[in-house]
C-alpha cells in the first residue's frame, strides 16, 4: 500500500497531470450531483451504497435509512438510472452490497464497541411478507430491480471475508460474505479478462473466478465499513483502461479514488456526508469540490 497522501507522491509526475486535473471529490446528494454531470462520460462505476437498516451515518435524507425496504430499492434504482446515463456506452457498473435480517420490529440497536456505526436510533420495520429472523435478500432484490430497469446483470461475485466479524448466533452459520454484481449498460461492453487472470496450480493463468477471498481492512479515522483496496483493484483493472475516468457516487473514505489514481485512472467521488468528504480529501490529498469541472 502507498503510505501518506497519494497526491504528494504522484503529483510531480507529468503523466499524472491530466489524471489529477480530471479527478474531483464532490459533496452532495448522489442523485442531484449526477443529474449535473454529462452523458456518456465515465468508463466504469464502482460503488458500495449504504446498506439498508444497518448503519446510521448521521445525515438527513441518507439512503439506507428508509422505513420501507421498497423505498430504499426505488431510491437506489433512481440513483443508478443516472449512473447508467453518465456511463459510456461500453461502460460497466460494479455494485457491492450486503444483506441483512429482519429486525423483529425492534426500534433501535445498542452501541457496539467494535463498530460504533452499528449503534442506531432507528430500525426499519419487518418488510411486508417477511417474518422475524428472515434473511431479507436485499442484494438480489436490488439486482433484479436494476435488471428490470434495463441493466444487463452479468455476474454475481462472492466477496468471501476470511477475517469476518464473529457473530454470537447459535441457530445459523456466521455470515462471511457479501455480493458484488457486475452490470453493464449494453449487451457489449469493455471488459479486460487478461488484466485480472489468476495463477493456476500448474503455473498457467486462468480466468478469474467468481469467489474473491479478500480480508476486510480498517482505515484510521473512519468509523464505518470501508472498501478494501484489493476488492476495488480487479474491478478497475477489468473495467477500464489507463486514463479512463471512474465514478463512485457513494465515496465514503475514498478507496475507489485512491486505487484509481494508483492505476493511472481519473475519478469522481460523490458523498453526502461532509465528514466523509474530509476523510477522503485528507487521504488522497485532492481539494476539489467544483461540480462545473465536469461540464
Amino acid at each position: 500500500m502507498i503510505q501518506g497522501t497519494l497526491l504528494n507522491i504522484i503529483s510531480g509526475n507529468s503523466e499524472y497531470n491530466s489524471i489529477i486535473s480530471n479527478s474531483a471529490i464532490i459533496c452532495g446528494s448522489a442523485i442531484d450531483i449526477l443529474k449535473a454531470l454529462p452523458d456518456n462520460y465515465f468508463q466504469s462505476c464502482i460503488t458500495s451504497p449504504p446498506y439498508w437498516g444497518l448503519r446510521d451515518y448521521g445525515v438527513s435524507d441518507q439512503i439506507g435509512a428508509e422505513d420501507i425496504l421498497n423505498d430504499y430499492i426505488r431510491n437506489l434504482t433512481a440513483v443508478f438510472q443516472q449512473v447508467k446515463r453518465v456511463l459510456k456506452e461500453d461502460g460497466t457498473f460494479w455494485l457491492n452490497v450486503g444483506d441483512s435480517y429482519t429486525s423483529g420490529n425492534r426500534t433501535w440497536r445498542d452501541i457496539d464497541k467494535k463498530n460504533q456505526a452499528r449503534a442506531m436510533k432507528y430500525r426499519p420495520q419487518t418488510p411486508s411478507g417477511l417474518k422475524p429472523k428472515d434473511l431479507i435478500g436485499v442484494p438480489w432484490r436490488i439486482a433484479f430491480a436494476l435488471q428490470n430497469d434495463g441493466w444487463y446483470l452479468r455476474s454475481d461475485i462472492i466477496w468471501h471475508k476470511p477475517n469476518c466479524q464473529p457473530e454470537s448466533v447459535q441457530d445459523r452459520p456466521t455470515r462471511c460474505h457479501e455480493y458484488i454484481f457486475l452490470l453493464s449498460k449494453n449487451e457489449k461492453y469493455f471488459y479486460n479478462p487478461d488484466a485480472i487472470k489468476e495463477e493456476s496450480t500448474n503455473g498457467l493463468k486462468k480466468n478469474k473466478r467468481s469467489v474473491w477471498s479478500i480480508n476486510t481492512e480498517p482505515f484510521t479515522g473512519a468509523h464505518f465499513a470501508t472498501f478494501p483496496e484489493a476488492l476495488v483493484s480487479p474491478c478497475i483493472l477489468a473495467g477500464s483502461k489507463e486514463k479512463d475516468i471512474i465514478l463512485d457516487p457513494f465515496f465514503g473514505s475514498g478507496t475507489v479514488g485512491y486505487v484509481s489514481l494508483k492505476f493511472k485512472r481519473s475519478f469522481v467521488g460523490i458523498d453526502i456526508n461532509p465528514e466523509y468528504i474530509k476523510i477522503a480529501k485528507n487521504r488522497i490529498g485532492l481539494d476539489n469540490t467544483i461540480v462545473r469541472k465536469m461540464a
